[in-house]
């Protein structure tokens, strides 16, 4: 959710003393990097399952449900929290490690939770309906009305308008539900930045100590293609079939701050995948400094170097509100807990649902293939231009399944065969060196090699719902309504995608 802030109006001064703070800050990080001040240096990285999933508020006639304040007093659950539009909350599960035989537990567990959470909003004639993006969703639900009470996001929807100083323009032009048919186009605007509450994601946090964090960075952003394209769930938008992912277009559209003069300057946006491999994660926070201005310049009093000084570790509280602010795919992190400091590559491409078990089957993939990737003796980094992954991002995300990727040693190459030939066994190898059970190894990869042999995923389903509905007669607005009501069925059942009937 970030950081909260009070609303406020900030000076000119504000923003200097804001840069300031932040690069003190960039200067602290080197000088842990330097002293050696992170609690995992020289620990190898644990696989902790902090998972954060976004979840869309629907009514009985499965339309937005601009309710998250009565459907958060319902739960009443402080793993529950509010997101930015009024039809979104937050589950947060708090990090543990994703090892040993608890690791199916922890599926248990997030499934006991929602289905206590929906229970409770169903009492307030709402439900949950974890997706990638609500396919009901429509333009006139992005009015300032609907942004959600916290000042935060008033405030941010606030600074991004007046350094865009225009309104947002989404343009997006989908993929063909049939072969050789049109492909239908989304082009509108906003006057506010809800169009980013529209992309409800699963974000995954990975613990890594500081030497090891450049490597994991690197393999994160070498598989965020495959990814997307396996894992897609957000195929509609407006009542219009776009991308299969189409979170990737709308967040990078949804926030970006530069007027057109800067896009063609070369302005870097805050969406960002980045533009090479690292060798430090002191390359990202340097970027974040050197590249973006504050969007919220709420300052301390705290000199971060002279808390180094004085023996104690500091809270960066200026640099980590920057950092929350560029939204990169995969982004740093740096926390303390109880005075001690530690790093995490934060993964956030995927998309909510669209069960628990896909949930999981995605967050094991990824841990697995990472490790994998990691500790494999040629690192797949050196072996491709950052250029064919940022590339693949792109085309997992629209194409799907239909996607074509670039692989080293393979060249191009479908998601699926991508997956079955050659990613499986790395993934594999990578959660057997983790210590994750047999048995939750069998069910997550399992559901991934379900998901590749069939090319079915949340999208692909998603489309072929849709489709056949309207091939027997209903209009594409019925479509929509009475596909997210069988989805909502199927979610809450739970058998992965792969295996949801059309």
């Amino acid at each position: 959710m970030g950081a909260e802030v009070s609303h406020q109006k900030f000076s000119g001064a504000d923003r200097v003393r804001f840069r300031s703070q932040v690069s003190r800050g960039t200067e602290a990080i080197a000088r842990m990097l330097t002293d050696g001040l992170f609690t995992d240096h020289g620990r190898p990285p644990e696989p902790l399952l902090g998972m954060e999933v976004e979840l869309n508020l629907i009514d009985e006639n499965a339309e937005p449900a601009m309710a998250n304040a009565e459907v958060l007093d319902a739960i009443a659950d402080p793993d529950y929290q509010t997101e930015l539009g009024q039809f979104n909350i937050e589950i947060n599960v708090s990090p543990r490690p994703f090892v040993g035989a608890d690791t199916v537990g922890l599926e248990q567990g997030l499934r006991a939770s929602l289905n206590r959470a929906e229970a409770r909003a169903a009492s307030t004639g709402n439900h949950l309906l974890m997706v990638g993006m609500l396919p009901t969703l429509g333009r006139e639900h992005f009015a300032h009305q609907w942004i959600s009470t916290n000042p935060r996001y008033s405030l941010l929807n606030e600074q991004i308008f007046a350094a865009r100083g225009e309104d947002l323009e989404l343009d997006i032009t989908g993929v063909p539900m049939v072969i050789g048919g049109p492909a239908e186009r989304l082009a509108t605007t906003s006057d506010s930045i809800l169009p980013e509450a529209a992309c409800t994601s699963l974000q995954l946090h990975l613990r890594v100590a500081p030497e090891d964090f450049a490597t994991h960075w690197n393999a994160a952003q070498a598989i965020a293609g495959v990814q997307v394209a396996i894992a897609g769930n957000a195929p509609f938008l407006d009542g219009k079939a776009l991308w299969h992912e189409t979170r990737i277009p709308v967040f990078e559209q949804a926030t970006d701050t530069r007027p057109l003069e800067l896009r063609n300057q070369g302005v870097r946006p805050r969406v960002w995948f980045g533009e090479r491999w690292i060798n430090t994660i002191f390359d990202l926070f340097a970027e974040n400094t050197r590249y973006f201005p504050a969007l919220l310049p709420v300052s301390t009093d705290v000199d971060p170097l002279a808390e180094l000084d004085a023996g104690r570790i500091p809270e960066l509280e200026e640099l980590r509100l920057h950092n929350g602010t560029v939204y990169r795919w995969n982004r740093p992190v740096y926390d303390v807990i109880d005075g001690r400091a530690h790093l995490r590559v934060e993964n956030r491409v995927l998309p909510a649902g669209p069960t628990v078990v896909d949930v999981m089957a995605n967050a094991a993939f990824y841990y697995g293939l990472v490790r994998g990737l990691v500790e494999s003796e040629l690192p797949v980094w050196s072996q491709m231009s950052f250029d064919a992954a940022r590339e693949n991002l792109a085309a997992g995300a629209r194409w799907g399944f239909g996607a074509q990727l670039y692989w080293p040693n393979i060249g191009w190459v479908r998601p699926d065969e991508l997956v079955l030939r050659r990613l499986l066994p790395i993934a594999e190898r990578g959660l057997i060196a983790y210590g994750v059970s047999d048995r939750a190894r069998r069910r997550y990869l399992g559901v991934i090699e379900g998901r590749a042999a069939t090319r079915q995923s949340g999208s692909v389903w998603q489309r072929a719902a849709v489709r056949a509905r309207e091939d027997a007669g209903e209009s594409r607005s019925a479509a929509l309504r009475g596909m997210v009501r069988d989805y909502a069925t199927l979610m809450h059942e739970g058998e992965p995608v792969h295996n949801w009937p059309v």
